[in-house]
């Protein structure tokens, strides 16, 4: 098991843990990391690991068996013994780039209330899938309604509930390809907005922003027909 340390923390961008295994594949597994892995259309972190007498650099990070994070060296150097300490850095514009996105494409959800089919997030744009049969009319006007939540600068914070509570909600639940992170008998919401002024609420596992003015401007790219039903939506950061 790896301790996610990215769950309670987004923000750190370095810290320190110990090699507790190898993957046959030559990937490491640390007893905590503050690396996101591969999950929810959100790409894995990269970034570099230093220990006394070594240095590597992290391609990106992927799950495996049970709940450890493998963390995946760009080129086959080395590996730290299992046991030893190493310090873990983030390449941090590019997982802060993950944040902006990932939080826009929750608003996205909200100007957009339909059900989402699919997404990606990279770190300057995304994009989301939606069942959506006709293409909108206005999309200045999505646009603008994008530009006024981010101005807004409404706080995002999570929020757990147990498996059975969410089974409950079924309506928390927007996306219709990707399950939420259920099986360890509670799920994490993410909430954008408190009180009156919430916006959304939904099951989510990434990596988001501390309040949606850290977003910065956006740009709403072009919509493209993606079935009958479905249209692919991409974001842009402007900035």
């Amino acid at each position: 098991m790896t301790t996610p340390l990215f769950v309670t923390d987004p923000y750190m961008t370095d810290g320190t843990g110990l090699v507790a295994g190898h993957t046959p594949e030559g990937g490491i597994i640390l007893d905590q990391t503050i690396f996101y892995p591969t999950g929810g259309g959100q790409p894995g972190d990269s970034g570099i690991l230093e220990w006394d007498g070594g240095r590597l650099e992290v391609a990106t990070t992927l799950k495996s068996d049970g709940d450890a994070i493998v963390l995946v060296p760009a080129t086959p150097d080395p590996l730290p013994p299992v046991g030893v300490s190493v310090r873990q850095a983030l390449d941090w514009r590019r997982r802060f780039g993950h944040m902006r996105v990932h939080t826009a494409l929750h608003l996205l959800s909200v100007v957009i209330p339909l059900p989402v089919t699919g997404g990606a997030i990279a770190d300057t744009k995304g994009r989301l899938d939606f069942d959506m049969p006709e293409a909108p009319e206005d999309s200045a006007a999505i646009e603008e309604a994008l530009n006024a939540l981010v101005a807004r600068d409404l706080p995002v914070t999570d929020d757990w509930v147990t498996d059975a509570e969410l089974a409950a909600n079924p309506g928390l639940v927007k996306t219709l390809s990707v399950a939420p992170p259920k099986g360890a008998g509670r799920v994490r919401l993410v909430r954008i907005g408190l009180g009156s002024d919430q916006v959304d609420l939904q099951p989510c596992g990434g990596t988001h922003v501390a309040s949606t003015g850290q977003i910065g401007a956006l740009r709403l790219g072009k919509i493209e027909k993606k079935g009958r039903r479905n249209r692919r939506v991409y974001l842009h950061l402007a900035d």
